[in-house]
């Protein structure tokens, strides 16, 4: 994917994207991978004239993210839409039930399909899907790999139905930890990264541009 002359850039989700920024001012980037990548494209081709947004908000689940779609993705009117959504999807089942609910999963896919099919009905905008990830530190999160590693099976099927960008990065993530430390990447919980995790999303999500 070629970054275009005055595109906007859009980056949506969960707190880890949201990463804290304040939400009181449309142009903030918070402190995470959105404010690295605009920061180096900035720096890279400031030619170019590109915008970005960041429109994560900590806590969103999926379905949460359907229902402000229109105001913080489809209004915009993006050239590119970054998507990371589904460890708050992920968390939620776990806290609920001891058996993988299909129902839920079926909900997952649907509300995920709803936001490429109006991206793809009403822009023009080309999409990078990030796969959600959790890290095995501490011990209990690998008990959130039967409620995460099917709906990772369902961002991968959403990108090869609507052919988008794909960022594989619950693998990624992990070999990362397997070499230098998971806490080196998320902390104490497996989710939120730290300053080393979010410049590895960076370099992610710079890379799959690149390409």
């Amino acid at each position: 994917m070629k970054i275009k002359q005055n595109e906007k850039i859009l980056f949506i989700g969960d707190s880890i994207t949201d990463a804290g920024r304040n939400r009181s001012h449309s142009e903030d980037l918070g402190q995470g991978y959105p404010l690295l990548v605009a920061s180096e494209l900035k720096a890279t081709f400031p030619q170019k004239q590109l915008t970005f947004y960041n429109r994560g908000i900590s806590g969103d689940r999926v379905i949460d993210l359907k229902n402000r779609w229109e105001e913080d993705c489809l209004n915009l009117n993006p050239d590119i839409v970054s998507i990371l959504i589904g460890i708050n999807d992920t968390s939620h089942q776990i806290d609920r039930t001891d058996a993988l609910d299909e129902e839920a999963l079926n909900q997952f896919e649907e509300d995920y399909r709803f936001l490429l099919k109006s991206l793809s009905q009403r822009t023009d905008a080309r999409v990078i899907l990030i796969e959600p990830f959790v890290l095995p530190y501490p011990k209990d999160r690998i008990n959130w790999r039967r409620e995460l590693d099917p709906r990772i099976q369902i961002v991968r099927k959403m990108a090869r139905d609507y052919q988008t960008e794909l960022i594989p990065l619950d693998g990624l993530f992990n070999a990362a930890g397997i070499s230098h430390g998971f806490k080196y990447y998320t902390g104490e919980d497996g989710v939120h990264p730290t300053v080393a995790g979010h410049g590895f999303i960076k370099k992610a999500w710079m890379n799959q541009v690149e390409q």
